[in-house]
C-alpha cells in the first residue's frame, strides 16, 4: 500500500505521516521546501517525539520526499499508483494539490480501487475544497474521473509546536491525538489508518474539534500576546487569561450543545482535556506561532466570528468570545504579514468597513455591532 502525502512539515511527519506510517503504507511525501525534501531523502528513519504524560518515541520508517515545484511529474506519477492521498498544507493551498490530483487521477488504472483523498486541515469539510478544486480542473473529464477517487472530510487534532534547532526531520509532539473520518464515502472499503475512528456524521467533531481546540488555543495565544505572555502554557497559567479562556470555550460549547445535542457534562471533560494539554509544559509553544495569521482566525467561517456569529443568532451569550477577538485586534506581531496587513487595515479603513471586509459579517447581523464596537475601541488606541 502507499500513501502520498501533501506537505511534509511538523504535522505531515509528526501526525498524519505518523498513522499512515503505522497502518502499513509507504510514504511519499510532496513538498514545495527544497531544504526539507533534501532533508528528509538524506534520512532512513526519523523519531516523532511524544513528550508530556503517557509521551513516548515512535520511529518512522519507509518514506521519501518529492519535490512537487521541480519535479511534478514524479509526483503525478505516485499519485496514479497511490491508495491514499492526504494533506495538511493550509486550506488556501488545496488549489495547488488539486492540479497534481487531476493529472494522477487522468493516468490511473480505471480498473483499480477508488484513491481515498482526505484533507487534514483545521478548516471545515476542507476535503470537499479540494474535490471542488479538483472538479473545477478536471472541467468535462470529470465524469471520467469522478469514479476513480474518493473524497471524505475529516476531522484531525494534535498540538504540534515550533520545532527545536538541531531537530533535523525529528518531529516533538504532544501524546494526544484524535483523527476522525466520514465513513459513508468509503461503503465497505475504509483506509487502514490504526488510532484514526470513523463516523457516520463528521460535522459534530469537525465544530467540536474547531470551536474548541482552534478557539481555545488562538484565544489563549492573544490574550497571552497582549499581557507580554511569551509561552501558551505560561499564558494559562495566569488565571485572568485561564478564565477569560474558559469562558469562551463555554459559549462554544453551549452552541455545539443547542445545534448538535452533544452531551454538557462530556463537553464540559472536553473542554478540561483540552486546557490541560494546553498547560502542559513539556511543549514549547508560544503565542506568536499560535496567532499567526490573524485575519484568517478573524474570518467568517473561523474559530471566532463562526461560533460567535451563530450563538449570536440563537440569543447565546457571546462575550468572551467578543472578548478574545478584541484580544486578536491588538495582535502585533511584524514578523507575521497577516498581522502587519491587520495592524494597517485599522488604521486605513473605518470600523463598519473594516468589520465587514475582515469578518464577513453583513451589517444587520446581530454579532455585527458588537464586532464593529471591538473595532473602534482598538482604533481609538492607535490614533
Amino acid at each position: 500500500m502507499k500513501a502520498v502525502h501533501f506537505g511534509a512539515g511538523n504535522i505531515g511527519r509528526g501526525f498524519v505521516g505518523l498513522l499512515l506510517h503505522e497502518g502499513g503504507y509507504e510514504l511519499v511525501f510532496s513538498d514545495v521546501a527544497a531544504p526539507l525534501v533534501d532533508a528528509i531523502n538524506a534520512v532512513h528513519e526519523y523519531t516523532v517525539h511524544a513528550v508530556g504524560e503517557g509521551g513516548g518515541d515512535t520511529v518512522v520508517t519507509g518514506f521519501r520526499a518529492i519535490n512537487s515545484a521541480t519535479h511534478p511529474d514524479e509526483v503525478i506519477e505516485e499519485i496514479a499508483g497511490a491508495n491514499v492521498v492526504t494533506t495538511a498544507v493550509g486550506p488556501t493551498i488545496l488549489k495547488f494539490v488539486a492540479p497534481h490530483i487531476v493529472a494522477g487521477l487522468a493516468l490511473r488504472d480505471p480498473a483499480s480501487p477508488p484513491l481515498q483523498i482526505m484533507a487534514c486541515e483545521n478548516a471545515i469539510n476542507a476535503t470537499d475544497l479540494l474535490r471542488d478544486e479538483v472538479q473545477q480542473l478536471a472541467g468535462d473529464a470529470w465524469d471520467a474521473l469522478a469514479a476513480r477517487a474518493v473524497f471524505a472530510n475529516t476531522a484531525v487534532d494534535r498540538i504540534v509546536p515550533g520545532q527545536p534547532e538541531g531537530a533535523g526531520v525529528d518531529v516533538t509532539v504532544e501524546p494526544f491525538y484524535e483523527w476522525a473520518i466520514e465513513r459513508p464515502p468509503f461503503g465497505d472499503d475504509p483506509p487502514s489508518i490504526p488510532g484514526a475512528h470513523f463516523v457516520d456524521d463528521l460535522a459534530p467533531y469537525i465544530e467540536r474539534k474547531l470551536f474548541t481546540v482552534n478557539t481555545g488555543h488562538a484565544a489563549t495565544a492573544y490574550l497571552g500576546a497582549r499581557a507580554g505572555v511569551e509561552r501558551i502554557s505560561d499564558a494559562l497559567a495566569d488565571d485572568d487569561i485561564a478564565a477569560h479562556v474558559a469562558a469562551a470555550l463555554e459559549e462554544t460549547s453551549a452552541l455545539l450543545v443547542a445545534k448538535h445535542g452533544l452531551d454538557a457534562d462530556e463537553l464540559t471533560q472536553y473542554r478540561e482535556t483540552i486546557l490541560r494539554r494546553f498547560r502542559n509544559p513539556a511543549l514549547p509553544d508560544t503565542v506568536w506561532r499560535v496567532g499567526r495569521q490573524p485575519l484568517r482566525k478573524l474570518s467568517r467561517h473561523e474559530r471566532f466570528v463562526g461560533p460567535a456569529a451563530e450563538a449570536a443568532e440563537q440569543g447565546l451569550a457571546v462575550d468572551g468570545l467578543v472578548g478574545a477577538m478584541g484580544a486578536a485586534l491588538e495582535f502585533d506581531d511584524q514578523e507575521d504579514a497577516q498581522s502587519v496587513d491587520l495592524q494597517r487595515l485599522l488604521r486605513e479603513q473605518d470600523a463598519a468597513s473594516f468589520t465587514a471586509s475582515v469578518t464577513g459579517l453583513e451589517p444587520e447581523h446581530p454579532l455585527f455591532p458588537r464586532v464593529e464596537a471591538i473595532v473602534r475601541a482598538r482604533q481609538a488606541e492607535l490614533a
